[in-house]
């Protein structure tokens, strides 16, 4: 039986074990996905496991899609361009990480119609996700994108590998069309961005990366003000849909059984 994981710090929020397995179960795999919640020495053994075939596949989430890749033996281009990896598979004897985020935040975009074409984007947080949302809106040919994070250094560090973004202060609010949060603030209930929403208009469109809970707070305050609002829901079913297909060759389908089990 094949074995499949999903890796983080904290992990009990992933419903990824829930997605993978009704893909696996609805397609009479032998397999089944788990999740482990891991501290950062663990890392090098866990890939050992991959190379001696013992794992056969791993999801990764916060905070290990940057510090994972000293101990993987190839990157695909879409890790390497982002420095992040989200999903890890052996090929040919060669430990592979690849980055799925890409492509899922595209298709979830694109999926609900919102054209990102010359739009200007603020985007909070610069943690594992976030180059990979960069990299999707540049490809989606935003126009402008803001960057903002909590400790500033990090935002800066970001911009050594994506020069044309532009760094503001945290709390401050520049002219936007479309605000992502892609920091961990909402996984805990009483979790909340400091953004003065009065001063924002009720055009915007507002995205949450995270997808369980399914209306954070910063989501939340923006319906209330007459905004449009997305969770990261359908990101991360795309994003599964795309691992599950590098590990098994074959695309599972996205129907109402799947939206219905992760409600």
């Amino acid at each position: 039986m094949k074995k499949f994981l999903v890796i983080g710090n904290p992990i009990e929020h992933s419903l990824s074990p829930k997605l993978h397995n009704h893909w696996i179960k609805s397609n009479n795999l032998k397999a089944f996905y788990d999740k482990k919640r891991l501290d950062a020495s663990e890392l090098e053994n866990l890939i050992k496991k991959v190379r001696e075939k013992k794992i056969h596949g791993i999801n990764v989430t916060v905070p290990f899609k940057n510090s994972i890749i000293p101990f993987i033996d190839k990157l695909s281009d879409e890790s390497e361009k982002t420095q992040s990896v989200n999903t890890i598979y052996l090929e040919n004897e060669t430990v592979i990480g690849h980055n799925t985020d890409i492509e899922g935040f595209k298709l979830a975009v694109q999926n609900i119609n919102y054209d990102v074409y010359g739009k200007t984007v603020l985007l909070l947080g610069t943690g594992g996700v976030s180059p990979s949302i960069i990299v999707a809106l540049n490809n989606m040919l935003a126009e402008k994108i803001f960057v903002s994070n909590r400790t500033q250094s990090k935002a800066e560090n970001l911009k050594k590998f994506f020069n044309k973004i532009e760094i503001v202060e945290w709390g401050k609010i520049p002219d936007f069309d479309m605000i992502i949060n892609a920091t961990s603030l909402g996984l805990k209930n009483d979790d909340y961005i400091n953004l003065d929403y009065s001063k924002i208009s009720s055009d915007k469109f507002f995205y949450d990366v995270i997808y369980n809970p399914s209306e954070t707070n910063f989501l939340k305050f923006a319906k209330k003000n007459g905004n449009r609002v997305e969770n990261g829901k359908k990101m991360f079913i795309y994003q599964a849909q795309a691992a599950f297909r590098i590990w098994n060759n074959f695309e599972p389908k996205i129907d109402n059984s799947v939206m219905e089990i992760l409600n």
